[in-house]
């Protein structure tokens, strides 16, 4: 009897689906001889890595706690209070008065100071209105230094037997002398605290040269001009002119004085001219 051989099928023969069924058995027996991983070798890994977090955690912690305790410190420490002030700028202010007008003394914190620079200019403005700016810097932790700033000397106004200084600002200070002194003019007349601001704020545009050249100016109004300035000069001569406009017909007077043969009167209220006081 006679046998027939068993006939093997292809791959090409293989309809899809057989195809993908063969797929899924030689994938199965592949995974089945893949070797295990222990789970005993997994577990040096996860504790290394457990470390490295504490370990980073605990530096954190650490290093928080050492800034915290350093400024703790540093607050209690003398290096957090000012030890030494320097005032430079001033002139006729002394370095107390900048100190007390700044409200900032030795022994005060430091933090008194820092992030506070334009509160203490503004109180010190309105205490003292010389005081034109403040500026601070802090070096070597707690040395302190006021820088300042002032408004000039205008000159002096009578008042009650004294005289009271007129800052360039065109304020009258507290400041008050019994004679004036310096090359400063003494304002004289003027019938009201506008008409005298605004003649202060004047002279104060004038070059040094001419500013040490007057010695008093006088409000004289007249009908033809309300607004006429009679000054007298250092030199002798004197001075008529306009409120609004002395700064700017001043700069004609070092010229017009030079060409003058004899002392005399120099007129600037219009135009530019002179005579001597004889004529």
């Amino acid at each position: 009897m006679a046998f027939k051989s068993k006939k093997t099928t292809s791959n090409s023969e293989l309809t899809p689906w057989e195809k993908y069924q063969q797929a899924q058995k030689q994938h199965a027996a592949a995974k089945k001889h893949r070797p295990k991983l222990r789970i005993g070798k997994k577990l040096p890994k996860l504790k290394q890595q457990k470390e490295r977090q504490l370990s980073r955690r605990m530096g954190i912690l650490i290093g928080s706690f050492g800034v915290v305790l350093l400024i703790a410190v540093y607050f209690v420490s003398p290096l957090s209070h000012i030890s030494a002030i320097q005032v430079v700028g001033n002139r006729e202010l002394t370095s107390r008065q900048v100190e007390n007008v700044a409200a900032v003394h030795r022994g005060d914190s430091i933090f008194r100071v820092v992030g506070k620079k334009d509160q203490l200019t503004a109180s010190a403005e309105k205490k003292e209105p010389r005081v034109r700016q403040l500026s601070f810097d802090i070096s070597n932790f707690n040395h302190l230094k006021i820088r300042v700033k002032e408004y000039p000397t205008a000159g002096y106004v009578a008042s009650k037997g004294q005289y009271q200084v007129a800052l360039e600002s065109g304020v009258i200070s507290k400041e008050t002398r019994q004679q004036p002194s310096g090359n400063y003019p003494v304002y004289d007349k003027f019938n009201s605290q506008q008409t005298l601001h605004k003649m202060i704020v004047q002279f104060s545009q004038l070059p040094d040269d001419l500013k040490g050249g007057i010695s008093e100016i006088q409000y004289l109004p007249t009908k033809s001009n309300p607004e006429r300035i009679h000054a007298f000069m250092n030199d002798g001569n004197e001075v008529y002119a306009s409120l609004s406009t002395f700064a700017k017909k001043m700069a004609y007077y070092p010229s017009i004085a030079e060409k003058m043969k004899t002392k005399g009167v120099v007129n600037l209220e219009v135009g530019a001219y002179s005579y001597p006081f004889n004529s």
